[in-house]
């Protein structure tokens, strides 16, 4: 059988990631959230105008969240899998993964207080 090209390779990783951020927007509720906050602080940008560099840090900032949500998911599922009855050391496993949500999602929302608070008020 012959090797598959670089090129046709690259298209199929890119398909596999594009259908796994779909699962993870049609199935779960913390991502559905994030993908709202997502298009609402977009439309805040673009209303607000923000600048540039503005623009950068809140794309940055919203591909942290979404990443990290993602990321949360597949420990959460993998979890699971391996151990589907309650057990201590998975919950603490699952609690650190959970931790890494709050802590992004803390930094972000006191970056978007630092780009949309002097705008408001």
């Amino acid at each position: 059988m012959a090797k598959e090209s670089f090129l046709i390779n690259r298209i199929k990783s890119v398909g596999f990631a594009l259908r796994g951020a779909l699962l993870l927007i049609r199935t779960e509720a913390s991502i559905k959230i994030q993908v709202f906050i997502t298009l609402v602080m977009t439309a805040a940008g673009f209303y607000f105008e923000i600048s540039n560099t503005e623009w950068v840090l809140q794309i940055l900032t919203i591909a942290m969240i979404l990443g990290i949500e993602g990321m949360n998911t597949a420990v959460e599922k993998i979890s699971d899998f391996v151990q589907p009855e309650f057990d201590e050391k998975i919950g603490f496993i699952k609690d650190i993964s959970a931790g890494a949500v709050m802590l992004v999602s803390i930094a972000a929302t006191i970056i978007g207080f630092i780009i949309y608070f002097p705008k408001i008020f």
